[in-house]
């Protein structure tokens, strides 16, 4: 008895290799070969690229988060003593260069935090003010690098340093005074008397992100800790490290270094809810294009099943001469999975280039547009950039093979079953 041929043998290839080139006057189905291509093909592109879109909102979403803002925030649990609650941390100086030195922490900042109201010449805004170092807010690229700046930031520690688009709000250039009214003052017999200070504006910054130009002010520490009464103390110290997605071991020593009253408040604590809203809104994206990476697979189907009809007689022929079931299966198995593969191939380039391209992309809209983008970004619409993130890559080029190669097991299939004797009847 004749040895049978390994699996996928080297004629399996070059038989299916033929049948794929063969013309529709010849019996092929190259037309439906080359729909299936660039079904699939732009089926897969379409997943990349959104795919790479959303992970680019996401990165451009967390940079703006902690370009402006601390990846970790050291506070203190409150405590009522003598009737009053407390949660200041009066020991910051001895602190700070204790967390500052743990593995991992880039920065560590002593803070003071309250929201005011801003008033120049009866233009009034509400403000969050953040006491902070010079040196310190240094370290914080959206604002000591912000997209464009008015003033010195090297005068910070003679003034305030104000959003630009408070400023606006509120009619101020550099070397505007500015009063800052806390409704947290003295207590008199008369009720509590709010707390009243000009600052002279000395630094405009525009970081792009709304929810800081909107309303952020930064004052000196020692300014704001007067001006706020936190005479000797703060209200947490903000850190900033060196990989901002390696949370868990810093919680931990902030927990070992700052006593059983200390405790980490993160950016993804913080945010949280907006980052798990993204998450979900990638697993549905994926599912809606991977039901259309399914449908692009199907044409890989009714393209075989054409070929099986048109080869009937090949495939008779085929038996007689001694091929198994096993090796017609795989012969047209390796038909619909040349389509499939080559076609997730060539989208996961096009989504590739797609990604690198993105900025000439949106400059192309914005011209046949005439100036649409533009337009949109002057009112506050994002357009993000585009990231490609090896997971995603693996997961669409995955979900577009196991589909293209699980569907073609079925006309192939049909394909092996042939009876040769029925294929022959008629030739």
């Amino acid at each position: 008895m004749a040895a049978q041929p390994a699996p996928f043998a080297r004629f399996e290839w070059m038989i299916a290799w033929r049948y794929l080139r063969a013309k529709r006057a010849t019996g092929g189905v190259s037309v439906m070969t080359w729909i299936s291509l660039i079904g699939i093909t732009l089926a897969v592109f379409a997943l990349v690229a959104t795919l790479a879109v959303r992970a680019g909102l996401r990165a451009d979403f967390v940079d703006a988060m902690l370009g402006g803002n601390a990846h970790v925030e050291v506070r203190y649990v409150r405590v009522v003593e003598d009737g009053r609650s407390d949660a200041q941390i009066r020991d910051y100086a001895e602190l700070t260069p204790r967390i500052e030195a743990i593995e991992g922490v880039a920065d560590a900042a002593p803070l003071v935090r309250a929201q005011v109201m801003g008033s120049y010449r009866g233009n009034n805004a509400p403000a969050d003010v953040y006491g902070i170092a010079l040196e310190d807010l240094r370290e914080y690229p959206l604002v000591a690098q912000a997209e464009t700046q008015e003033g010195s930031l090297d005068r910070f520690d003679e003034g305030m340093a104000i959003g630009s688009q408070l400023a606006a709000q509120m009619g101020v250039v550099v070397g505007d005074r500015v009063k800052l009214i806390s409704p947290d003052g003295p207590r008199t017999p008369l009720g509590i008397t709010p707390r009243i200070s000009a600052y002279e504006v000395v630094y405009i910054f525009s970081t792009g992100q709304p929810f800081m130009d909107q309303s952020r002010v930064y004052l000196p520490l020692a300014e704001a800790q007067s001006f706020f009464n936190r005479e000797g103390a703060v209200d947490q110290i903000d850190l900033r490290l060196i990989e901002p997605e390696n949370l868990a071991p810093v919680v931990a020593a902030v927990r070992e270094v700052g006593g059983p009253r200390a405790y980490g408040w993160t950016w993804q604590d913080r945010f949280g809810g907006m980052l798990r809203a993204l998450q979900l809104q990638d697993n549905a994206i994926f599912i809606v294009l991977g039901i259309l990476v399914l449908i692009a697979a199907l044409n890989i189907v009714s393209g075989l099943i054409m070929l099986v009809k048109n080869k009937g007689r090949d495939i008779g022929i085929l038996r007689t001469m001694g091929l198994s079931e096993g090796s017609i299966l795989r012969i047209f198995f390796l038909c619909g999975a040349w389509v499939g593969t080559l076609g997730t191939v060539l989208g996961i380039a096009l989504g590739a280039l797609f990604a690198a391209n993105i900025d000439g992309i949106y400059r192309l809209v914005n011209t046949i547009t005439g100036n649409g983008v533009t337009d949109l970004e002057g009112r506050g619409f994002i357009f993000p950039s585009a990231v490609l993130v090896p997971g995603d890559v693996a997961a669409a080029a995955a979900l577009s093979l196991a589909l293209s190669w699980f569907i073609t097991l079925f006309p192939a299939r049909r394909a092996a079953k042939m009876n040769p004797v029925e294929a022959l009847r008629y030739e």
